[in-house]
């Protein structure tokens, strides 16, 4: 599994993270899913959220849990792009232990829209450059 995600991130659980159930919330696996993009896009692609240029709005998202992680566990988060289309991406997610055990997988769909019509338009070719290296899938 892990040889099929292209960029990994290790992500330090937190205290608030663990739920009343002794393991982290499902909303904690969507933040850090979302996290983990993001950071991805401003670190490497140059994607500037706060600019005058496009943004990028989540059209979907979707988690599978497979197991359960808790404080204070370490999860190795890998990302790929399945998709890269026109104005939009697929990215996909997999939430790993340390040990290895696969904890949940999901996917986020951004749409890359004006800023001010919010109507789609193409990826800045800059981040399309970056974005083409994380591709696994059918591209375009």
């Amino acid at each position: 599994m892990s040889g099929d995600y292209v960029h990994w991130e290790s992500v330090q659980t937190r205290w608030k993270d663990n739920d009343v159930y002794g393991h982290v919330n499902n909303v904690v696996h969507y933040s850090l899913m979302d996290t983990v993009i993001n950071e991805w896009m401003i670190r490497t692609a140059g994607f500037d959220p706060l600019g005058d240029g496009p943004i990028a709005l989540c059209v979907e998202s979707h988690c599978a849990y497979k197991a359960e992680v808790a404080f204070p566990e370490t999860i190795r988060m890998g990302m790929r792009i399945g998709r890269l289309g026109r104005s939009s991406v697929r990215w996909e997610i997999g939430m790993v232990r340390q040990d290895g055990t696969l904890v949940a997988e999901g996917h986020f769909v951004h749409v890359f829209v004006g800023r001010e019509t919010r109507r789609p338009i193409e990826i800045p070719e800059p981040v399309r450059a970056e974005m083409k290296a994380l591709v696994t899938g059918e591209a375009e």
